[in-house]
């Protein structure tokens, strides 16, 4: 439980995020008006260079390729970026768990 302390904030909103993504119920708006947190979006703009992402990477999620790259060709790339970092943040929070259990351990020995 301790390590869980330990680990960053990020990394579970990171995997929140794409749990969250994976288990989306994706249908098509049309023209609809739907939520966004797009703040672009929200201030009436019609277009966005980010709009899209996150049902492209909920397509990949859910395995469907071509539907992904449909809503935005960067969906690949940005999953792969947040793949990387959470297997980054794991590995440092797993490193200094690693390096305070060793500095505990000396002081116990000394």
């Amino acid at each position: 439980m301790n390590m869980l302390k330990r680990l960053p904030f990020e990394l579970f909103f990171w995997i929140t995020a794409l749990v969250l993504l994976g288990f989306a119920d994706l249908h098509d708006h049309g023209e609809a008006a739907h939520f966004t947190l797009c703040p672009l979006a929200n201030m009436g703009f019609s277009w966005c260079p980010g709009c899209g992402i996150g049902r492209a990477i909920a397509h990949l999620l859910q395995g469907e390729f071509s539907a992904s790259l449909e809503h935005h060709w960067f969906g690949i790339p940005a999953l792969l970026i947040i793949s990387s970092r959470i297997i980054i943040l794991v590995r440092s929070g797993l490193r200094s768990h690693n390096v305070i259990n060793m500095k505990y351990k000396e002081e116990r020995y000394v």
